[in-house]
């Protein structure tokens, strides 16, 4: 059997959101009982809340809502790239050792330990020239283990407009502390939200 790989944070009330989002809360609807025979929840979240595909409608008023997505870029041939500490932008030479060749998509490693519980404003992003360069290598879609390819405090989105440009998709919020540097099979579909700006996955990597 194949060995897989799950890098999806848990999800939960103590889930970290991007400051102003919205966290995830729970409400039972209704609970088991003499009188009901299910438990029924309620859920409230952001669709950036954990591993998650953002779709193009998040950065670009008529890009494609989650539900609308081609799902061929989310499942296949993927290649984690390690670039740990390299401070608030992955550039070019982060990467270059593992860039020949290369599958559809990549999958780049910032953290030691991806933080599951708390807030990063810290965090490591693409650099815009770095997705470029990937996207004209044939990658189709990148991910992170942070919860952006730009940085927090970016206002110009650069990388977001970048993958805007050149037609790749993006998945953020990976846990890949466990996944050693190499190629592996990815899934992570995103749910078929047809009016959302992004998608909840449940990322996977399998051997291949």
């Amino acid at each position: 059997m194949k060995r897989i790989w799950d890098i999806s944070p848990p999800v939960h009330a103590g889930s970290p959101v991007f400051p102003g989002d919205t966290p995830y809360q729970q409400q039972w609807a209704a609970t088991l009982s003499p009188d009901c025979p299910v438990n029924v929840s309620t859920l409230t979240l952001s669709p950036h809340v954990g591993a998650h595909a953002d779709a193009p409608l998040h950065y670009d008023p008529a890009g494609a809502t989650a539900g609308s997505l081609d799902l061929e870029p989310y499942i296949g041939p993927c290649r984690v790239i390690y670039a740990l500490k390299v401070g608030p932008l992955i550039e070019w030479h982060h990467i270059a050792h593992a860039t020949q060749q290369l599958p559809p998509r990549v999958l780049v490693r910032t953290y030691a330990r991806m933080p599951v519980d708390h807030w990063d404003p810290a965090l490591s992003a693409y650099a815009s020239d770095t997705v470029a360069r990937l996207a004209a290598l044939g990658v189709t879609l990148i991910g992170i283990d942070t919860a952006s390819i730009d940085p927090a405090d970016s206002k110009t989105l650069d990388s977001h407009q970048t993958i805007r440009r050149l037609n790749l998709r993006v998945l953020e919020n990976l846990v890949l502390d466990d996944v050693p540097e190499g190629d592996y099979e990815l899934i992570a579909l995103p749910l078929k939200l047809m009016t959302a700006d992004a998608s909840p996955v449940r990322a996977i990597l399998r051997e291949l």
